[in-house]
């Protein structure tokens, strides 16, 4: 598109000369066309440079968004568990696998499993797969094949039965970008096929995004959505991540590696390896949590493939037939069960984006899948009865704000390094210096090395630090006015003591429907005016 423009650019501007004076001035116009070849030269060679600058830009903008390679010690990979986008920087946190292993913990760092069958029946499988990505073999990949097909049958006979339904939804991504269909395998090792796993780094979903790469890749993340646990949206969003990844790398072993450590950590490992391209070059130098990551995606797909051989049953899971309706209004799951009988598990559990069982429909159209079997019940049903049911308990203004302010309050630990400073931190997170020196009640700029800092997501600033949810980002949170809440709101209060390292938020949370907010809104007080003994009230929802 630009190398079109440019060019219409460059023609036009010749055809503006005045045709006279070009015919009676032919040296003018041969001038005029060897300046244009230079031009044209010209044009070419900054096309190149955009082009070599959108893949450095690229590359770049995934490390950056995976919080690695800028922000690490040039003498050692320091990989935390904030920063993966997967449930393996969990199972690696001691380099063990408890959790999925029936029984038994094992090591995988000194571990030796042994095979039923020989090593060149295993290669020879492998290469009967004719898998797309380069599948390798060696003694690292063989204990993550024993583990998945000997060591875990009965987990993964749970994983199989789920496959029936999950896999095809990602074959069909997958095919529509034109990415290989073996990549479906890495949400095995990602979440076990759990649409709602979450990870204590955070990340969520059947493909365990992280907030911040989830938001880039256009997932939505608010107080009532979190399309992580859409397993639809989540896989085209991981899709749209994988076929980036291949574009800077070229390989997909790399593409999968990335996806698990960050861009950036994949790149230090091939500036450390000499420049080599390849997983099994760049291996000694990946983070350590990363190495297992290619060998698990090939031990999962092998046993996916030859389960049977292995005597693994896949368990049953029926695969939900659904209708899908368009939601505009507000409209909480109680209405729906309430007026059409559609169980509220099984709405939870088709509809799992959506937090506090509320479809947010004034925020723009979204998605109700119910059971197929309910569909004429539901369509029997005015939509106008429906969303008026019961809206003034469920969906009242003040169960909405509640909600926002009370979601607005999770936070991210995150632990200063060396060579960290507030203006580092708060762009790696899409926050303001303002922002995380009043959340964490810094008077200056100097921070220490170990020290802790919380970050709230989506940059809005949290009710303990004495500002409104709705406070300005770009502004100090402490000199941002409060929001007056409606005494109308409150049937009266009652009494709580404060205790030794209280704060707002933790108060709050002890009181379902009540944020820290509202408590400080209530007793006229900001979060620095807490102490140990004091007596503060608690406002009592109607």
């Amino acid at each position: 598109m630009k190398r079109i423009l440019l060019t219409a650019l460059l023609t036009l501007s010749c055809l503006s000369l005045p045709a006279q004076s070009i015919f009676q001035a032919p040296g003018r116009v041969r001038s005029l066309t060897e300046e244009n070849q230079q031009l044209r030269s010209q044009v070419d060679s900054l096309l190149a440079l955009v082009d070599s600058l959108r893949q450095e830009r690229l590359e770049e903008e995934i490390a950056f968004l995976e919080g690695n390679s800028d922000y690490e010690d040039e003498e050692g990979i320091e990989y935390t568990a904030e920063l993966t986008d997967s449930l393996l920087g969990v199972w690696y946190e001691t380099r063990r696998i408890s959790d999925y292993v029936e029984g038994e913990i094992y090591d995988m760092d000194s571990v030796t499993f042994t095979s039923k069958l020989s090593d060149e029946e295993l290669i020879a499988r492998i290469e009967a797969m004719h898998s797309y990505i380069t599948v390798p073999f060696n003694e690292t990949v063989k204990n993550y094949i024993v583990m998945y097909s000997e060591k875990m049958k009965e987990r993964m006979g749970r994983i199989l039965g789920r496959s029936s339904y999950y896999m095809p939804i990602f074959e069909e991504v997958f095919s529509r970008y034109g990415l290989p269909l073996e990549l479906k395998y890495m949400a095995v090792i990602e979440s076990m096929l759990d649409p709602v796993a979450t990870s204590r780094a955070g990340a969520r979903g059947m493909w365990q995004f992280m907030y911040t790469t989830a938001k880039v890749y256009g997932l939505k993340i608010n107080s009532f959505v979190d399309e992580r646990l859409d397993v639809e949206k989540a896989v085209d969003a991981a899709a749209r991540f994988l076929r980036d990844s291949y574009e800077v790398f070229g390989d997909w072993n790399l593409a999968i590696s990335a996806y698990n450590c960050g861009a950036g950590n994949v790149n230090k490992a091939i500036r450390r390896s000499g420049g080599k391209r390849d997983f099994w070059s760049i291996y000694p130098y990946l983070p350590r949590e990363t190495r297992g990551y290619v060998p698990a995606f090939v031990g999962a797909m092998y046993a996916m493939y030859y389960y049977k051989d292995y005597g693994i049953v896949p368990s049953d899971f029926p695969v939900p037939a659904v209708d899908t309706f368009e939601i505009d209004r507000n409209l909480h799951f109680k209405q729906i069960t309430g007026l059409v009988g559609i169980p509220m598990e099984e709405l939870k559990e088709l509809n799992p984006q959506y937090l506090h069982d509320i479809i947010p429909g004034s925020e723009g159209t979204c998605i109700l899948k119910v059971p197929y079997n309910w569909t004429n019940a539901l369509l029997d049903v005015p939509m106008d009865s429906l969303y008026a049911y019961m809206a003034d308990s469920l969906i009242s203004p003040q169960v909405i704000k509640n909600i926002q302010v009370s979601s607005n309050e999770t936070r991210t630990a995150y632990k200063v390094k060396n060579g960290d400073y507030l203006g580092r931190i708060a762009t790696r997170y899409h926050v303001t210096v303002a922002q995380l020196k009043s959340w964490n009640n810094l008077r200056s700029n100097n921070i220490r090395v170990g020290q802790i800092l919380y970050i709230y997501h989506n940059g809005t600033v949290p009710a303990a630090s004495s500002a409104s949810s709705s406070a300005s980002s770009a502004a100090p949170a402490a000199s941002a006015p409060a929001t007056a809440t409606n005494p109308d709101d409150y049937a009266g209060y009652q009494f709580y003591t404060v205790q030794a390292g209280d704060t707002f938020y933790s108060i709050a949370k002890n009181y379902p429907g009540i944020s820290a907010q509202n408590i400080m809104d209530y007793n006229n007080m900001s979060s620095s005016k807490l102490q140990p003994g004091m007596k503060i009230k608690i406002p009592v929802l109607k």
